[in-house]
């Protein structure tokens, strides 16, 4: 029996790891992989490493910490977690069962891909999935979002400041409803391509080129320097679906000490309704759903 069974190994786990450990609670973790989506990280032709503060270099650095303590961690999915009393059994994807009396869920959330020629080969050569993360990048630069939903509109946003020119490829006329893009596309720099598809991504070494399409068939090659793919995010929730409230989007609602609507069962970084999808939010989230936990455990440690 553990105190607590951490399940993510992204940034908001392993802080939580961390900062369990300094607490003296009997931590286990367990997750799939490593770093989550830190490892959709993005490189562009004539870009300094020092002008980039890595989600991956954070992760590397919290893991190392980790290992030196030889942390009790499993890479495993897992597939359930249930609740009897107040214990908690958590189901692995190899067959095995831990129990606690507590858990973080830190499983983050996976991007929505378009599932198009060239989009696997180039990413984090030219295609990316976070405006939010890269778009100090392309100063003097051309980009490429695809979306029409609100993420799509942020990353407009966020590279209409700095870029050359900011090509928004919405398939539906939803974005052009808003007063936001009517004020995006009356700047120079911002192009608006209704109706359009993404087709192909096309390159050398980098992404250069965006192939872009109506239903009806009619074509247009877009010259770029990056791409952004701000269709969505999806939380990773399967675990607990039956055990805490969600929102309007799949995301585990907390509160603003990281609780959920079963007692025990915490959550932090991109698997609930937080502020915004950034590694030093999901740090944070981590080191204080930790803290959450101690004081949830401490009448009975």
């Amino acid at each position: 029996m553990y105190d607590l069974v951490i399940i993510g190994g992204g940034p908001a786990g392993l802080t939580a790891a961390i900062y369990a450990i300094r607490k003296r609670l009997n931590v286990f973790l367990v997750s799939h992989d490593l770093g989550g989506k830190t490892n959709y990280r993005l490189d562009l032709p004539d870009i300094e490493t020092h002008q980039v503060i890595r989600g991956t270099d954070v992760v590397e650095k919290f893991w190392r910490e980790l290992d030196y303590l030889e942390f009790a961690r499993r890479l495993a999915r897992v597939v359930e977690v249930s609740k009897e009393g107040d214990t908690f059994t958590i189901a692995t994807s190899n067959w095995e069962t831990l129990q606690a009396r507590s858990v973080i869920l830190a499983t983050g959330s996976r991007v929505q891909q378009l599932a198009i020629p060239g989009e696997d080969e180039f990413v984090g050569r030219g295609v990316t999935y976070s405006a939010l993360s890269y778009a100090p990048l392309f100063l003097g630069r051309t980009a490429a979002v695809i979306g029409d939903g609100d993420r799509a509109l942020r990353a407009v946003t966020e590279l209409a400041v700095v870029a050359k020119t900011v090509h928004l490829v919405a398939h539906t006329a939803r974005p052009l409803e808003t007063p936001l893009v009517r004020r995006l596309a009356a700047k120079l720099q911002v192009v608006v391509w209704e109706g359009y598809f993404a087709r192909q991504i096309r390159g050398d070494e980098y992404a250069r080129q965006l192939l872009i399409e109506t239903p009806e068939g009619a074509q247009s090659e877009l010259e770029i320097d990056g791409v952004f793919v701000e269709t969505g995010l999806i939380p990773n929730t399967g675990p607990v679906q039956n055990l805490v409230d969600l929102d309007d989007k799949g995301r585990v609602i907390v509160d603003n000490v990281n609780r959920t609507s079963c007692p025990g069962l915490f959550a932090a970084g991109d698997v609930t309704n937080a502020y915004a999808v950034q590694v030093l939010i999901a740090v944070g989230e981590g080191a204080k759903a930790a803290l959450s936990v101690y004081d949830y455990l401490l009448p009975n440690l």
